[in-house]
């Protein structure tokens, strides 16, 4: 009898879909195939073609869900087996990418009790006494990373990353498409399902509302005036961190493998007692790439592939994750 019933796959999907995707758009299913091999299946209909032009972040965002379901898995005594890539397409909307079997598994991972607790913080963080250690002790565990903590450097990245995602931002598709993403209040009908509401965002209802004036109809005069920069700078928060956080991988490793290790580095981060909030633009943007390589003596073999701001939550955080239903993830 196959270890994958229907209620234990339903159990592994609700916490595989925990893990990060690029706007939380979620684009991984799942498919029990007849010879009970689990299939991870891309949702093409799911993309952001403006940020994500090449799709190489939904990869990465595929192989994160696929470290959530390993995790899961884990939890229960099981692991991944005999995972094979396929790209086998299914229907004019499903993509199976790879698939896999289950075996009994005996030893416990120590980031499977990460992963109900890991979220985004994107508020201001506030110094510990405890930060270094805890820096220390991400580093340690997790080789993928470099921190970055000079109080003079942070302040730098800071600015940087206010330039880079302005570069971004002042492209009118990409504003478009991050609106279209964006659930600035309760009422959207998609508030707690996907993309970046008000909550994870860590908005007011002020704020949300004037998000969506700045970013929509308004942004072109703002620019004008030169007040729509500083109005979208999330400097202040990014340089209140205890450390810029440099997740590198090797250059030209697919992009499963590297998503895989990105949700493992941001777990190994909240294991350490940190919290964090990826700053993708200084990853995309290849002058402030360039810098960060050489502020972090990135080796030449290795890729630059995300940033993080980490630190202490200013507030209390409540872990709340806001995911599509089970329902819509098993096809």
């Amino acid at each position: 009898m196959s270890a994958l019933t229907p209620d234990l796959l339903r159990e592994l999907v609700a916490e595989a879909r925990l893990a990060p995707s690029v706007h939380n758009i979620q684009p991984t299913r799942w498919r029990l195939l007849d010879d009970d091999r689990l299939a991870l299946v891309d949702d093409t209909s799911v993309r952001a073609p403006v940020a994500d032009p090449a799709g190489h972040d939904v990869l990465i965002s595929h192989g994160a869900a696929l470290e959530g379901m390993s995790l899961a898995l884990n939890r229960r005594g099981l692991s991944i087996c005999g995972l094979t890539t396929i790209e086998q397409p299914l229907s004019a909307q499903f993509s199976a990418l790879c698939s896999f079997a289950v075996k009994p598994c005996t030893t416990p991972d120590p980031l499977a009790g990460c992963v109900a607790h890991r979220m985004s913080w994107r508020g201001k963080f506030v110094a510990s006494p405890g930060d270094a250690a805890a820096l220390a002790e991400l580093a340690a565990a997790c080789g993928d990373v470099i921190c970055v903590s000079d109080r003079q450097a942070i302040t730098d990245v800071a600015g940087w990353a206010d330039q880079a995602e302005f570069s971004f931002v002042r492209g009118d598709d990409y504003r478009q498409e991050l609106l279209q993403w964006m659930r600035l209040s309760p009422s959207h009908p998609h508030y707690l399902q996907d993309g970046l509401n008000r909550d994870a965002l860590a908005m007011n209802a002020l704020e949300a509302t004037a998000a969506r004036f700045v970013l929509g109809g308004l942004f072109k005069p703002l620019d004008r005036l030169g007040l729509a920069a500083s109005l979208l700078a999330d400097g202040a928060k990014t340089a209140s961190a205890a450390a810029i956080v440099l997740f590198c991988r090797p250059v030209g490793e697919d992009p499963l493998m590297t998503g895989r290790y990105f949700y493992r580095a941001w777990l190994e981060i909240d294991r350490a007692g940190l919290a964090a909030c990826p700053i993708s633009a200084l990853a995309d943007d290849p002058d402030c790439n360039e810098r960060l390589r050489k502020l972090g003596n990135v080796a030449a073999d290795l890729r630059l592939v995300n940033v993080f701001r980490v630190g202490r939550p200013a507030a209390a955080q409540k872990p709340r994750h806001f995911r599509l239903s089970v329902d819509r993830l098993v096809v």
